[in-house]
């Protein structure tokens, strides 16, 4: 059956008010349906839930278009790549990915793993979310940063320091086992391996994503109260499952 004008414009004033109501869905669908694609995972709570240290409507603009956008980018750039590595892999051989779409894969591939990693990172503040580190985590904090403020201190110092976009770091270091903090710029990770310095090498055990869109919303420049408050729904079982 054809579709006259009037219904064209119906169906995409549909399509329009659902995407306004499930950020991020429309993409889900669609990256699904690519074979060996890139997803946008589901959220482990609703866009409401890390209310009032993260706003609803900064969770939906992040999550459904900012998100979303690196999952649909990357998926476009490893078209020309061989095979379906993991991001990891990736990462750990960025200078390999064809030249053509290198730095889309590296833009775009760590700003999907960071993302997955920072959402899986909280937790609402009335379930896991903030607290106390427990159990080995907290042992080797004290063990590495001396105590759990030490730590905090350590951390929010190098998310607060980030000039521009960028992300605040725990890791296991590489080249030692050891606990350190650290940043990298932009969507960078500390798996990259020919992106970052061998002594920020290491995998990542908790992220702050201190971009202007994951906080500017509700904090506009205060960016020391957006990292003050994220304390608060860190999940630190999360954290600690990621120690092993």
């Amino acid at each position: 059956m054809n579709m006259t004008r009037r219904d064209a414009l119906k169906h995409t004033a549909l399509l329009g008010a659902a995407a306004a109501v499930a950020p991020g869905l429309l993409t889900r669908a669609e990256t699904a349906s690519l074979p060996g694609a890139f997803t946008l995972p589901d959220l482990p709570y609703a866009t409401n839930a890390l209310e009032p240290a993260i706003d609803t409507k900064t969770m939906q603009i992040h999550y459904g278009k900012h998100h979303a956008g690196y999952v649909r980018k990357l998926n476009a750039a490893m078209k020309s790549v061989s095979g379906t590595p993991s991001l990891e892999d990736l990462f750990k051989k960025l200078d390999e990915v064809p030249a053509p779409v290198q730095t889309s894969v590296r833009n775009n591939g760590g700003g999907v793993y960071n993302h997955n990693l920072f959402w899986e990172s909280m937790a609402p503040a009335n379930k896991e979310g903030g607290g106390l580190p427990q159990g080995a985590l907290a042992a080797k904090i004290n063990q590495d940063f001396g105590s759990l403020s030490a730590f905090q201190e350590a951390f929010s110092k190098s998310a607060g320091s980030v000039f521009g976009s960028g992300w605040a770091w725990l890791i296991v270091r590489e080249s030692d086992g050891k606990l350190v903090v650290t940043s990298t710029s932009n969507q960078d990770n500390p798996l990259m391996t020919s992106v970052v310095k061998e002594e920020h090498l290491g995998k990542p055990l908790l992220g702050l994503d201190v971009w202007e869109h994951a906080y500017y919303l509700h904090y506009q420049n205060r960016r020391s109260d957006y990292i003050s408050n994220w304390w608060k729904i860190v999940n630190w079982n999360e954290v600690e499952r990621r120690l092993g």
